[in-house]
């Protein structure tokens, strides 16, 4: 039904708001909405923000976002976590209809003592909801002036109008036909569900042995050894230990090396054929020690500054102990055996899934069970769970596990890998699931980035949190197969600075990309089937690693709050399709994401990344001048009519940089990647003492100054 003022389109509305919009602690976003009434009065809007407790926020007002358009927006920015609302009421505003009516009758002689009485009565109604400290005696001043015939018209009217009184009115202005929206949830959670840095490693591999003559068995490493990994891993700024499956493998139908059908005797299997005599989910794999040694990995990352994220594959070996003790869990063909997992053309003959719709108790006990292993894991230190393709299973199986765990433990975060159909993909973080593995792997040129980034900052942005993983032991794309180090080097730059979430699986930082065969995907001598020990101390003594320049990246990324956020991204024009550029903006403590309300603590990165980066490039880069007030620049930076400097956060220098840029983009040098990463601080942008600019310049310009 439409209120008096009619409220329409309110933005975010995630499925008409039977789920939430999402956010973390001091994310800012934008609350919109078509607001518009009859006639020709003013009317105003506003955002009312309310926490888990129910209480109101700070006064949020909206602007209209151009004029004409009927289009209103505002900033917010919840400051906890926890089930949050948001509505926009609008209402008409008397005092701005009776300016804009006042400032065209009262030079003109018409009506004059009405208008002005009539302004008078207007400002002694708002001064009643104005504390006296708020301002309530300016405002009561107004209506005795508006009233005073000793003084000239020209002026009594002008009392009214002083920019004092006029922030005294829009922080409590006189609202009349108040329409409120119903309140939209917000779930704000904690920001991990949003940031982090995802480093993946098979425990098995780290610490293992193997045989020196061909017959013996390899011996497998294991939480303990895998542990010494972890400073290493801490090094290079990870946030989040990830590990693939840790139970029991089973036998029946073990893969070989390179998905060989048929496994020899010490052949060590996948970890997503979870099950054996061993045990299932509850048990970890004697290989790799008891859960006592799972305890002190966790513990041992967690001391380090990191949390251990793990695998939950709800799927089975043949020889998982459910196939015997719950038979209905599994659809059986004619012949009464159970078919094996496939994902075409892909056939995963060591796995069976889990049937959700043959027997209806099975779907309720799946449920129960699930939420068993969940919380099992949870109490052995697991907050973070890397679900194995939940688009298997039924979107309202999952919408009941995610909810009954985040009711008790909102700290839980999950990670849908659900490389399918964008309505999935999308359905499935509305459902709950925190953090979605996405497309970024197959998007490589300046069009598909820019278009799909587009397409996640936007609307999407309410429900759904990328999570870009730059390879996985299932994924070698042929651009890393082809492209050598500069290839590494810039898809890395590109996924921590587009995405809040980022990963790389073990074997990145030393460029491994030999595929098993032209045209796939697949690792040669895939870790998913058998042991990979790598000699990390001969790789950092022989320079064959990029992890210094994951490392600095990362700790980019911690110390810039712009680049924890996905939502402020916008792309820039570059007249170059090789080179693509970038920024995002965070306004600062108590900003909005307007130019006249940005905080002191604000924060610009602008990234140039060459997509070809064993070829030099040149580009031009072209900020507007909406971009560089947004930025806080003053408006003579913002016009072109002065240079600021911004700072090359991979090389340590300083460039002046204006409207137009030229860029010069090439692998090696002084620069870890063909890329800049340059951070923008307006307050030392507004000092012009600053000194030691070495720009990038064209071939013709030695000194560095051109723009």
């Amino acid at each position: 039904m439409i209120g008096r003022i009619p409220v329409l389109d309110v933005r975010p509305l995630v499925d008409c708001g039977r789920h939430p919009a999402k956010a973390v602690p001091g994310e800012t976003f934008e609350v919109s909405a078509t607001v518009f009434r009859e006639g020709h009065e003013a009317l105003g809007a506003n955002v009312v923000l309310r926490d888990a407790t129910g209480r109101r926020g700070p006064w949020t007002p909206m602007r209209e976002v151009a004029p004409g358009t009927d289009r209103w927006a505002a900033d917010i920015t919840p400051d906890s976590e926890g089930r949050w609302t948001y509505a926009i009421e609008a209402w008409s505003d008397p005092i701005a209809t009776w300016r804009r009516q006042a400032k065209l009758k009262v030079p003109a002689g018409i009506d004059t003592e009405a208008v002005l009485e009539e302004g008078a009565v207007l400002h002694e109604r708002a001064a009643a909801d104005v504390p006296r400290s708020e301002g309530k005696d300016a405002v009561l001043a107004v209506a005795d002036a508006l009233r005073s015939r000793s003084r000239g018209v020209a002026a009594r009217l002008a009392a009214a109008l002083t920019p004092q009184v006029t922030a005294v009115l829009d922080r409590y202005p006189l609202r009349e036909l108040v329409t409120a929206t119903r309140p939209l949830p917000l779930q704000v959670e904690r920001e991990r569900a949003q940031f982090g840095s995802w480093y993946e490693l098979f425990p098995r591999s780290e610490g293992a042995v193997l045989p020196e003559k061909e017959g013996e068995p390899p011996v497998s490493g294991t939480f303990r050894t895998a542990a010494a990994r972890l400073d290493a891993v801490a090094a290079m700024g990870f946030d989040v230990v990830y590990l693939p499956p840790v139970h029991p493998i089973g036998d029946a139908f073990r893969k070989g090396p390179n998905n060989a059908l048929s496994a020899g005797p010490h052949d060590v299997g996948s970890p997503w054929a979870v099950g054996s005599a061993a045990g299932g989910h509850e048990a970890v794999h004697p290989d790799l020690g008891t859960v006592e040694d799972f305890e002190y990995f966790v513990e041992r990352a967690r001391g380090l500054g990191m949390e251990v994220a793990l695998d939950f594959a709800l799927q089975c070996s043949p020889d998982h102990p459910w196939i015997k003790e719950r038979p209905e869990w599994f659809r059986h063909r004619p012949d009464g055996t159970i078919a094996h997992a496939e994902n075409p053309p892909k056939k995963y003959q060591d796995i069976v899934p889990l049937d959700f719709d043959t027997d209806p108790s099975a779907y309720s006990s799946l449920v129960r069970e699930t939420l068993r292993l969940l919380r099992l894991w949870m109490a052995r230190g697991v907050r973070i769970f890397r679900v194995d393709n939940p688009h298997t299973k039924p979107v309202v199986f999952w919408e009941k596990v995610i909810g009954d765990i985040n009711r008790s433990d909102p700290d839980v975060v999950f990670l849908a890998e659900a490389f399918t159909r964008p309505a999935m993909m999308h359905t499935l973080a509305k459902v709950g699931f925190q953090q979605s593995y996405t497309y970024f792997t197959w998007r490589n040129s300046k069009q598909e980035l820019t278009e799909y980034l587009t397409e996640l900052s936007g609307e999407a942005a309410s429900y759904m949190r990328p999570n870009f993983f730059v390879n996985t032991p299932d994924i070698l794309h042929a651009s890393l197969q082809q492209g050598g180090r500069p290839v590494f080097e810039t898809r890395a730059v590109l996924a921590a600075t587009l995405s809040p979430s980022w990963g790389v699986y073990a074997g990145y930082e030393l460029c491994e990309a030999k595929a098993v065969r032209p045209g796939s995907e697949e690792y040669l001598d895939s870790e998913k089937y058998q042991l990979r020990p790598r000699d990390w101390a001969a790789a950092e003594e022989s320079g064959r690693t990029i992890a210094p320049l994951i490392g600095q990246l990362n700790r980019l990324r911690r110390a810039h709050p712009a680049l924890r956020s996905l939502r402020s991204l916008t792309f820039h024009h570059c007249d170059n399709d090789q080179v693509i550029a970038f920024s995002k903006h965070h306004p600062g403590q108590g900003g909005d994401q307007t130019p006249e309300a940005h905080g002191p603590d604000q924060d610009t990165v602008i990234v140039v990344v060459s997509l070809d980066p064993n070829r030099t490039h040149e580009a031009t880069v072209h900020l507007s001048e909406h971009d560089l007030r947004r930025f806080g620049l003053s408006p003579a930076q913002a016009e072109g009519r002065e240079s600021f400097p911004v700072h090359d956060e991979l090389t340590g220098r300083t460039y002046d940089w204006s409207r137009s840029n030229y860029v010069r983009l090439s692998a090696g040098g002084d620069s870890p990647a063909a890329a800049h990463v340059l951070t923008l601080r307006p307050h030392d942008a507004h000092h012009a003492g600053y000194t030691d600019h070495a720009d990038n310049a064209a071939p013709d310009d030695p000194k560095g100054t051109h723009p």
